[in-house]
């Protein structure tokens, strides 16, 4: 499990687990960094993806069924033992909606909540009409990347950096324009879900994700563009919001 999930502060007595899924491109510290700052009830698994941090020699994964099967592979045990929520931002949010759905499907298991940001439901006729961004040169995938914000100026000026940065960005992106998926007849979960997303953002259709679920949908909208969630004062917004929501499912699942 260790090498699919980074977790910077192991709780075995912890109540109920948050699963994290990076942005496209992304490692797992910003979550795992999570773990230090949540209280003791939540424990908080970051998952790792190949061709990143330790696992930087490893090939990048090529379609969204490679990540569900290693990462329910990896975490099925552990998932079985307590309540687990799951958390994804862009390319994250479609991943952990990928590995909910096969949860439920193959195993039966259900998160107590999910919280989804910063996409568009997958079926959703604002996310199929999205231009492809992985095929683009590299000159012209960075000047879309500046468009978005949320990438460092120096970042984008570095070429040694970006040659390191833009080969997980690009296969991520893959993986996601490629992900098929229909728009469930009946809602596959009950459990609550939640989306985030910035104010500024390009706009995302977010009450399409209502179809998962015959349970609570929220919707919250903060400040801020694509990465609005890096900003300190939306992640202790999030974080309290996350910590309210687990620490009331842990009652209802007792």
């Amino acid at each position: 499990m260790e090498k699919v999930i980074n977790c910077f502060k192991r709780r075995p007595d912890a109540v109920s687990r948050l699963i994290c899924f990076p942005w496209a491109g992304g490692g797992s510290i910003h979550y795992a960094r999570w773990g230090n700052v949540l209280n003791g009830s939540i424990e908080v698994f970051a998952v790792k993806l190949p061709g990143r941090e330790s696992r930087a020699k490893e090939p990048f994964f090529q379609n969204m069924q490679q990540i569900v099967d290693e990462v329910i592979g990896a975490l099925l045990p552990v998932l079985k033992e307590k309540p687990f929520a799951l958390f994804g931002h862009s390319f994250g949010a479609f991943t952990s909606f990928a590995v909910a759905d096969a949860l439920k499907r193959l195993h039966n298991l259900e998160p107590v909540h999910i919280f989804l940001s910063g996409a568009s439901a997958p079926y959703s006729e604002t996310r199929i009409k999205t231009p492809k961004r992985s095929d683009l040169s590299d000159e012209d995938f960075l000047k879309w990347m500046s468009s978005i914000g949320g990438t460092p100026p120096e970042l984008l000026a570095n070429p040694e950096v970006l040659k390191l940065f833009l080969p997980a960005l690009k296969a991520d992106l893959h993986v996601v324009e490629n992900y098929r998926c229909n728009k469930p007849d009946s809602p596959l979960l009950s459990c609550p879900v939640t989306c985030f997303d910035g104010k500024d953002d390009i706009p995302h259709d977010l009450q399409a994700w209502k179809s998962i679920t015959s349970g609570d949908f929220t919707v919250r909208m903060l400040d801020g563009s694509h990465f609005y969630l890096k900003d300190s004062g939306n992640e202790k917004i999030i974080l309290d919001y996350v910590t309210k929501h687990l620490e009331t499912s842990e009652m209802d699942y007792l």
